[in-house]
């Protein structure tokens, strides 16, 4: 039998609605995400730990979920397990078709003990997080006596958590490209999601995960990645540290940042991060190349932007997001060091930036390259789009 379940925002607006997946109160930052299909991926995107995922696309579960299993990494999803503290939709699905599910949406949900609400006016839901801003919320269940203030589910502000600490690898894991080794490069992660990964691994990378506190500094390898995650760049000064020692290291190697990865370089640099006011969670942000007419649709799932006006000289924007002019990326203008906000490897969402990677690659051979200003990633920009 269906259980009647409220979610109440943190400015007392309430959402009624019907519960599915697992029965049990929670609380956690609301946040929306535009995104016409790609639940199973969001929803194992490690980025959103610590938050309520409300989709804002009228119909979820439809296709069901894939096989969540895998060798080194799992086949289909972006980690081991689900990382929102719960799902919002409109209308959920009961009933699924496709030749690659394995289960219903509310089966998965309930195996790894995650909430979900369906039957909520997710339209008016999104407007009021758009206009007052993400907040906190909780859901409660009708019935369900596990909540109070006192209680475990009464989350202190979602800023205040060092979110990437829980979700980090706790010790180092190696893999082997899919082919012929040609790189070894250090990938802090804070979070990473699994295409980030495959997509080094399909490069010929052998991909060293560290945690996302480890002195990687100590170790001997090509290149350095720098991983997505959830939270407050802030909470991460002692990976900031390690990279601000990496970039002053005379012996210069390439560095390429995602997301957090942007802004944990920014912040290495000497530059500042701030928290936007709904963030941007999508399959269709536009974003421009500096100094260009060359305009890319990226996949994105973050909160905290780089304040560019805080760059250092050495360094200067990459990518300008076309719908607020935020930061989308950076580089040095000397130093194989550059960044997206952005999400080249997608899964979900458009791949019309995965060919960064292949620029990363380019500047860990060992032949002079151009610089980041002048080089490679310029003329393969400009070929992508003529």
């Amino acid at each position: 039998m269906k259980r009647q379940a409220r979610l109440i925002l943190d400015d007392g607006t309430t959402f009624c609605g019907w519960a599915f997946g697992a029965e049990k109160n929670v609380s956690g930052e609301v946040v929306f995400n535009t995104a016409m299909t790609g639940y199973p991926e969001s929803l194992t995107d490690p980025s959103y730990a610590g938050q309520m995922l409300v989709m804002t696309y009228p119909l979820v579960g439809n296709y069901g979920v894939p096989d969540t299993r895998g060798e080194r990494l799992p086949k289909y999803m972006e980690s081991e397990q689900i990382h929102v503290t719960a799902l919002i939709v409109a209308d959920y699905s009961e009933t699924y078709s496709h030749w690659n599910a394995r289960e219903s949406l509310d089966a998965w949900l309930k195996r790894e003990g995650v909430p979900a609400l369906t039957g909520i006016d997710t339209r008016r839901l999104t407007k009021v997080l758009r206009e007052s801003g993400v907040m906190m919320g909780r859901i409660v269940i009708s019935g369900n006596s596990e909540y109070s203030e006192d209680s475990e589910y009464s989350e202190k502000d979602y800023g205040s958590v060092n979110w990437v600490e829980k979700v980090s690898c706790k010790e180092v894991k190696t893999y082997q490209p899919y082919g012929e080794k040609k790189h070894r490069v250090v990938l802090v992660d804070c979070g990473v999601k699994a295409n980030i990964i495959r997509c080094l691994l399909r490069r010929g990378i052998e991909v060293v995960r560290v945690p996302w506190d480890y002195d990687f500094n100590q170790l001997d390898f090509d290149g350095l990645f720098l991983a997505n995650g959830p939270g407050d760049p802030e909470r991460c000064e002692a990976t900031v540290e390690h990279i601000r020692t990496f970039l002053d290291n005379p012996h210069v190697r390439p560095c390429m940042g995602i997301c957090l990865g942007n802004q944990l370089l920014a912040r290495a640099a000497g530059a500042k991060t701030y928290k936007l006011k709904y963030g941007h969670r999508s399959h269709n942000q536009p974003v421009q190349r500096v100094g260009t007419t060359q305009c890319f649709i990226t996949s994105q799932n973050h909160g905290y932007a780089v304040d560019a006006s805080t760059l250092p000289s050495d360094w200067e924007p990459l990518f300008v997001n076309m719908n607020d002019g935020s930061n989308e990326g950076i580089r040095h203008k000397t130093n194989p060091w550059m960044s997206a906000q952005f999400h080249p490897e997608a899964c979900s969402g458009p791949v019309d930036t995965e060919f960064l990677f292949d620029e990363f690659v380019a500047m860990l051979e060992p032949t002079p390259n151009p610089s980041p200003r002048e080089g490679s990633l310029g003329t393969n920009l400009a070929s992508k789009t003529n």
